[in-house]
């Protein structure tokens, strides 16, 4: 199965990865983003660190909106309880491997915890 469909069987990581591809422009200030992001959203990552609260995530993650060109999905799981998504991003300078990892509530995304090499995203163009 590939990535596309797994994502695909989850409303919530549809909504999200098709936000993130969006483009800026289309992302704002991130009001598309909230509906998507449970009460108590809590985000933890190499470059933001541990962020609580769904407004302050939606305006952390624009500068990877506007650095992101495309997203080539290589492996996902999901559950009605989670989700792990492998991807590598294309970025200005260079790709960068992403690995997310998904706890749903109610159908939202609950908690996002993300990891990558921050070097390697900083040195690629990602902000």
């Amino acid at each position: 199965m590939t990535a596309e469909g797994v994502i695909d069987t989850s409303a919530a990581l549809r909504s999200y990865y098709a936000i993130l591809l969006g483009g800026v422009e289309r992302y704002g200030d991130g009001q598309e983003l909230l509906p998507f992001l449970a009460d108590g959203f809590e985000f933890e990552g190499p470059t933001a660190g541990r962020v609580a609260g769904a407004a302050r995530f939606a305006q952390g993650v624009k500068g990877f909106i506007e650095a992101v060109r495309q997203i080539t999905f290589i492996e996902a799981v999901a559950t009605d309880e989670g989700a792990g998504v492998l991807y590598d991003a294309a970025l200005p300078n260079a790709t960068v491997r992403f690995a997310e990892f998904f706890e749903f509530e109610g159908g939202m995304i609950k908690t996002l915890r993300i990891h990558y090499s921050a070097a390697d995203y900083l040195a690629a163009g990602g902000h």
